[in-house]
């Protein structure tokens, strides 16, 4: 067994993809869910530990700590940060200061209070990955969506301050840019849309894997 790796956001149309590349190499993984029925979504698996909490919440963060740090023969060795959502709609003028605020609360609350609580555990097992998603939207903005763009750059200097802060713990910190996903939920939201450029969760997966298991990696802003 590789180690363990907690996928925060692991029931999304993201998050079941990551949550089946790292058992499929051979990972443990704990995937906290705000729901009992998005978590069996995900299937059953030996090395597959799921728990219903709210991430946005310090208590439940540390729950995922002690049910990730529960298995002394696979220390946790790597964070996935998916937790967040996307909203889009008038220009900053004709948007209340609520709904710009809720999206930095959606997309870096989660992100900081798990990381947080992870932390401790890299540094105690000697070093290991932490990989955040961010948004191409951050580096090339679009009108309509302030507040999630705004919170998305916020991922990336989040990411650039832990790079800094735990290089000597040997805690490697990096960022994807994913630009629009080919999930269920996209199409949804967008029947309408050219299809053709979307990347496939899978992919996306893969690179979130890679990253984990690749010494030298640090301080990255990778578009996927």
């Amino acid at each position: 067994m590789t180690g363990t790796v907690v996928v925060a956001g692991g029931t999304g149309g993201l998050g079941g993809a990551v949550t089946a590349e790292f058992l499929a190499a051979g990972w443990r993984v704990v995937v906290p869910g705000r729901s009992e029925k998005s978590l069996a979504e995900l299937g059953s698996a030996e090395a597959l530990h799921t728990l219903v909490v709210d991430v946005s919440d310090p208590a439940g963060v540390a729950e995922v700590a002690r049910v990730a740090a529960a298995d002394g023969g696979a220390p946790v060795s790597a964070l996935v940060n998916l937790v967040g959502g996307f909203s889009s709609g008038a220009r900053v003028h004709e948007t209340p200061i609520e709904e710009f605020e809720a999206q930095l609360t959606l997309n870096l609350r989660p992100t900081y209070l798990v990381t947080q609580a992870i932390l401790p555990l890299l540094m105690a097992a000697g070093g290991g990955s932490i990989t955040c998603a961010s948004s191409g939207s951050a580096v090339k903005p679009f009108s309509g969506a302030a507040g999630y763009i705004t919170a998305k750059a916020g991922v990336l200097a989040f990411v650039d301050a832990l790079a800094v802060e735990y290089a000597k713990d040997h805690i490697r910190v990096n960022a994807i840019l994913p630009g629009t996903i080919d999930t269920p939920a996209n199409r949804r939201a967008m029947p309408t849309a050219d299809t053709a450029k979307w990347t496939p969760p899978a992919q996306i997966a893969t690179v979130l894997r890679v990253l984990a298991e690749t010494p030298g990696i640090t301080g990255a802003h990778l578009p996927v």
